[in-house]
C-alpha cells in the first residue's frame, strides 16, 4: 500500500504534528512556515516603562535626552536589519534616515498642508521618503554583499553628502532646513508645545516601529535573510534570490531608517549636513555593533549605552568620545556578540541554577578591574587637563575631587589605584575562569 493510501485509511489525527512537513516547492506552504507568534510580556513591560518614565524623570533635559534615546534605538533596530540579519555592512546608512528627515522638515513648511496634517503622522512621509531612496540604490547596490556593498553604500554616502551643500533647495546648505512642529493640525487637542508630548509621540513610534521590525523578522524574508547572510550559495540553490532577499531587507530598513529622521526633525526642528554625513553612519554602526548583531534587542542596548555616554558623561567630560572608542574597540576584541551577547552568555548559567557560583568570584575580579579602570581613567583626564589647561588653570575635578594637576601627589595614587585594581583583577582572573567552567557545565557532565 503507498504512503498516500495509508494517510487516507488513517483515522482523523493520528498522524502526530511533528511528522507534517513542508513542501519546499509549494510556495503558499512555505509561506506560512514563518511564525509571527511574539512573546507578549516584554512589549507590555517596554511600553508600562516609555509611559513611566516622564514620571520618573521629570526635568526637561532628562526627557529630551530620552527623546533622542528613542529616535537612536529605531535607527540603531533599522541598521541591524542590514547587519545583523542580512549581512551587509553599510557605511551610509545616516542618508535614509537625512534624506527621511530633510522631507519632513519640507511637509513642516508646506504650510497650508501641513495645517491639516496631524503632527503623529508626519514620520510616516519620513519613512517613505527613506524607502524611496532605498528603492533606488538598493536596485544596484544589493546585487552583492560584502566589500562591494560596503564601498557602494560608503560611495552613496559620501555622494549625498556632498550634495547637501550643492543642493541648497532641498538641503538648505550649510544652514540646513528648519521648521516649526506646532504649526500641525493639533492632535486631539494636543499642540505638542513641550518636551513631554513630543516624548510621548516618539515612544508610540518606537514601540510600534520595533515591533513591527520583529514581525519582519519573523516574515519567511526575515529568515532568509538571515539564510543568505550565512550562506547565500545555499539559499541559492534552496530557490531563493539571495539578491531581492537582500533587497526587500534594504528597502524595510530605509523606510524604518526615515521614520528615525522624521522623528528627529519633530524634536530638533531642525536638519543639517551632519544629520547624513558619514560620521553620522559611523556612529550608527558603533552603536549597533556596541549592542550587538546578532541579536535583536541588542542595538536597543548599544543606543541607550552610547546615548548616555554622548550626553550625560559628555557633561563631566571633554574625552567622551575617547572612553567610546576605547569600549567599542574593547568589544570588538573580547566581546565579539556585544553587550546583548556578554548578557545572553549568563542565560545557560541561570538555567542551570548556578548562578550564585559566580557571585563571589565576579566581586573578587570584576570590581578590582571597575576600580583600576576608573584609575587609568584619571589618569587620562590628568594628562589631558596638564596638557591643555590654560597658563594658570591648575586646579581641575576627577570623580567630584578637585585637586592641583601640578601636584605629584594625585599623580601617584591614581598609579597606585590603577595599578592595584588591575593587579588583584588579573591575578584573580584564573579562579574566575574555573567558577565559569564550573557554573556552566551540567552536573555529571563533562568538559
Amino acid at each position: 500500500m503507498s504512503q498516500i493510501e495509508q494517510a487516507k485509511n488513517e483515522p482523523k489525527g493520528a498522524r502526530p504534528k511533528e511528522q507534517i512537513t513542508t513542501d519546499p516547492s509549494d510556495a503558499a506552504q512555505r509561506m506560512r512556515a514563518g511564525s509571527m507568534i511574539i512573546p507578549v510580556t516584554p512589549w507590555v513591560i517596554a511600553a508600562v516603562l516609555l509611559v513611566l518614565m516622564p514620571f520618573i524623570f521629570t526635568d526637561n533635559s532628562a526627557i529630551t535626552i530620552m527623546n533622542q534615546m528613542s529616535i537612536t534605538i529605531i535607527f540603531a533596530l533599522a541598521y541591524n536589519m542590514l547587519l545583523g540579519q542580512g549581512g551587509m555592512l553599510s557605511f551610509g546608512h545616516a542618508v535614509y534616515a537625512g534624506v527621511g528627515g530633510f522631507f519632513c522638515m519640507h511637509v513642516m513648511n508646506w504650510s497650508d498642508f501641513f495645517a491639516g496634517l496631524p503632527l503623529p503622522l508626519l514620520p510616516l512621509f519620513g519613512g517613505l521618503a527613506g524607502m524611496s531612496l532605498a528603492l533606488v540604490v538598493g536596485s544596484f547596490s544589493t546585487r552583492s554583499a560584502g566589500t562591494v556593498f560596503a564601498m557602494i553604500s560608503l560611495g552613496i554616502g559620501e555622494l549625498i553628502a556632498a550634495c547637501s551643500v550643492i543642493i541648497v533647495a532641498f538641503f538648505g546648505g550649510e544652514e540646513g532646513v528648519s521648521g516649526n512642529r506646532t504649526y500641525a493640525q493639533p492632535f486631539f487637542g494636543v499642540e505638542f508645545l513641550q518636551q513631554i508630548d513630543v516624548y510621548y509621540l516618539i515612544a508610540f513610534w518606537l514601540i510600534l516601529s520595533a515591533l513591527l521590525m520583529y514581525l519582519f523578522s519573523r516574515t519567511p524574508v526575515g529568515r532568509m535573510a538571515n539564510a543568505v547572510r550565512d550562506n547565500p550559495e545555499r539559499a541559492e540553490f534552496l530557490g531563493y534570490s539571495a539578491r531581492w532577499v537582500r533587497y526587500y531587507s534594504f528597502v524595510a530598513s530605509g523606510f524604518f531608517a526615515g521614520i528615525a529622521g522624521g522623528l528627529f526633525a519633530i524634536n530638533y526642528e531642525i536638519l543639517t549636513e551632519e544629520n547624513l554625513n558619514t560620521a553620522s553612519s559611523g556612529v550608527i554602526l558603533l552603536v549597533t555593533f556596541l549592542g550587538g548583531v546578532g541579536f535583536f534587542f541588542g542595538p536597543i542596548i548599544g543606543a541607550i549605552a552610547f546615548t548616555l555616554l554622548q550626553t550625560v558623561l559628555s557633561l563631566q567630560t571633554e574625552l567622551w568620545a575617547f572612553y567610546a572608542g576605547v569600549l567599542f574597540v574593547a568589544t570588538v576584541m573580547f566581546f565579539p556578540g556585544g553587550l546583548a551577547g556578554l548578557l545572553m552568555m549568563h542565560v545557560p548559567v541561570f538555567r542551570l541554577g548556578k548562578a550564585r557560583l559566580l557571585i563571589i568570584p565576579y566581586l573578587k575580579t570584576l570590581l578590582p578591574a571597575a576600580i583600576g579602570l576608573l584609575g587609568l581613567a584619571g589618569l587620562v583626564e590628568l594628562v589631558f587637563h596638564y596638557r591643555h589647561a590654560a597658563t594658570g588653570d591648575n586646579e581641575m575635578t576627577v570623580f567630584w575631587t578637585t585637586f592641583d594637576s601640578h601636584n605629584i601627589l594625585p599623580w601617584v595614587v591614581l598609579i597606585a589605584i590603577a595599578g592595584i585594581g588591575l593587579g588583584i583583577a588579573k591575578k584573580t582572573a584564573p579562579s574566575l575562569l574555573e567558577a565559569w567552567n564550573e557554573a556552566t557545565t551540567p552536573d555529571g557532565g563533562t568538559r
